[in-house]
Order: C-alpha cells, then structure tokens, then sequence
C-alpha cells in the first residue's frame, strides 16, 4: 500500500507543471518618422502588430499566466500589454536580450513553478530563449524578419520540457 501511494505521489508531482509561451513582438511600424524622416529607434507597432497582440491576448487570456517578461522595447511591451492589462496588479517584467544575461534569466525562468509563463523577444533571441529552456536545439535560428505568427510552447513535465510550435494571429507575410 505505501509503495502504491509513493508511485502516485512521483506520477502526480512528474506530472505539474507549468507552460512557458515564448514569442516574438508583433509587428512593428515602419521605424521612420514621417514628418522628419528619421530612422525611430524604438518603434511602436503598426495597426497589424496591435491586431496580433490582441490575438495573443484572446489565445493566452485563459491560461493560467503569472508572469509576464519582456526586453525594454516599445514593440515588445505592446505585444505583452493587452494580456497584462487581463490580470489587475501583474507587472510586466524586464529581461536584458544580451547574450551574457540569457543564462542567468533562463534560470531565473525555470525556477518558476506556479502558473504560467509568456517571454516576448526578438527574431534574434526568441530561438536562444527556446533552445536553452528545452535543453536542446528546437528552434533552429533566428526568425526571418517578417515572421510574426510563432508560438512556442515549452511545457514542463518532471524536470524537463516537451516543446510545441504553433501559431497565433493572421500568417505572417
């Protein structure tokens, strides 16, 4: 009987565990200032970036998201900020992109155990962020400029991460 109830106590605890969503900003404006003709060195999205992060709020808006990470970019805070505002009172969390930082977060992440995860990055992180968090190469490089649409699901089982890609939105271009 006691080993009956330990082998369910390990299946039950193998079995928790909580999902990280890593995407991409949605797409950006243009990055040039129509009056002065100027390269923005942050640009906002566009009206097409605003639909997506609307979208990423209705598909992630019923899980069970606890926290939300984003680099210090207008574009990626505006991707994450329709789902924040679901959730009174949850912050929008700043991670640094640069390579030397990315280890250190992705620790930090993998900490997490309660609730839910959504990481915004950058066609050039978004596959590190991914690789480093399942252990293995799942992504493999950076995402073409005009790719939008990815969702990729890292879901914890046990001490490890079965990964899924799929997609949200509109197709990107």
């Amino acid at each position: 009987m006691r080993i009956l109830y330990l082998l369910s106590l390990l299946f039950f605890a193998a079995s928790c565990g909580n999902t990280i969503y890593v995407v991409r900003h949605a797409e950006k404006a243009t990055g040039i200032d129509p009056e002065t003709m100027q390269t923005i060195k942050d640009p906002p999205l566009s009206l097409e970036g605003q639909e997506r992060a609307l979208a990423l709020k209705q598909l992630l808006g019923s899980k069970n998201i606890k926290h939300i990470y984003s680099t210090n970019t207008l574009r990626t805070i505006s991707t994450a900020r329709p789902l924040k505002e679901l959730y009174l009172g949850m912050n929008i969390q700043l991670y640094s992109p640069k390579p030397d930082s990315t280890d250190a977060f992705i620790q930090q992440v993998k900490k997490i155990r309660k609730g839910d995860v959504l990481i915004v990055g950058h066609s050039n992180t978004v596959d590190d962020l991914a690789n480093k968090l399942a252990g293995t190469t799942v992504v493999p490089g950076d995402l073409k400029d005009s790719e939008y649409d990815n969702l990729f699901i890292l879901k914890r089982k046990g001490s490890s991460y079965k990964f899924r890609r799929d997609k949200y939105g509109k197709p990107s271009n």
